[in-house]
């Protein structure tokens, strides 16, 4: 995967830590200046309490997310560094995919989003049922 798969104007869906007003958020990335954030939105997924900050997998659980859509596609090296993602999957600590945006009610809107996906193991991780990762719970991984 590479920067070149983005495009200005692609969505977002954020869920964690790059969540507008997150504790631990990553600030000197500029996501409010890269891009442009729009509000609440749901996906389907399972939601997984990886310590300080959120990890999802695939599932079926109508999580809850923030939309944001890109404006600099200059971000996305570093936003693909603070989540870890590698040229090898095998390691990648995320991996960046798309997922159908869904509305508050789990209807999908008809809009696609990039999100980044937990690519590691899950086990001995508390998951989150109600998949809400709330904005006070989260710290720096870095």
């Amino acid at each position: 995967m590479t920067q070149a798969d983005v495009r200005v104007g692609d969505l977002f869906i954020f869920y964690g830590l790059l969540k507008q007003g997150a504790a631990g958020a990553p600030n000197e990335l500029g996501l409010d200046v890269a891009g442009e954030f729009l509000g609440s939105c749901r996906f389907r997924g399972r939601m997984f309490d990886l310590g300080g900050f959120p990890g999802v997998v695939a599932g079926d659980t109508l999580c809850h997310g923030v939309r944001w859509r890109l404006k600099n596609a200059g971000i996305i090296p570093a936003m693909d560094e603070f989540e870890d993602v590698t040229d090898d999957p095998a390691t990648s600590l995320y991996l960046r995919v798309r997922v159908p945006v869904l509305d508050e009610s789990g209807t999908e809107t008809g809009e696609q989003a990039w999100i980044y996906i937990y690519n590691q193991k899950t086990d001995g991780f508390d998951i989150l049922p109600d998949g809400n990762w709330p904005l006070d719970r989260g710290r720096s991984r870095k």
